[in-house]
């Protein structure tokens, strides 16, 4: 049998579920699938997900390093970067950028270093 990949879920570190939830869901749009905690003071671990791309947020603190960078390739780049523009987020304010191969590009850094680039190819 030929391995086929069904779905990639990048793993991305937080430190506060409150502050990633501010981030995530009210700048980003993006949904809370579900959250799931060993018991009710254990660290959090949940997925949000907008448009097709899936991501996992996790406390745990072997799960993942803070500081990583997740590439997403997008279609309707500058509608989406008007919508969170207009939200008025106080501690980002991203900006769409030409790159070196043809494409545009929107970088956001969550509150715990985590960076994700938005690229709609031109």
């Amino acid at each position: 049998m030929t391995l086929a990949v069904q779905q990639t879920i990048p793993t991305l570190r937080i430190f506060n579920v409150e502050k990633a939830k501010e981030f995530y869901v009210d700048f980003l749009g993006f949904a809370v699938d579900w959250e799931h905690r060993f018991e009710e003071v254990a660290p959090v671990y949940l997925q949000v997900s907008r448009a097709g791309l899936v991501l996992h947020l996790t406390e745990h603190h072997g799960d993942a390093c803070p500081g990583s960078t997740v590439f997403v390739r997008v279609s309707g780049l500058r509608d989406y970067h008007a919508e969170i523009s207009a939200k008025g987020y106080g501690y980002l304010r991203p900006g769409v950028q030409p790159t070196f191969h043809d494409s545009l590009q929107m970088e956001v850094i969550d509150p715990f270093g985590n960076r994700i680039r938005f690229d709609e190819m031109i």
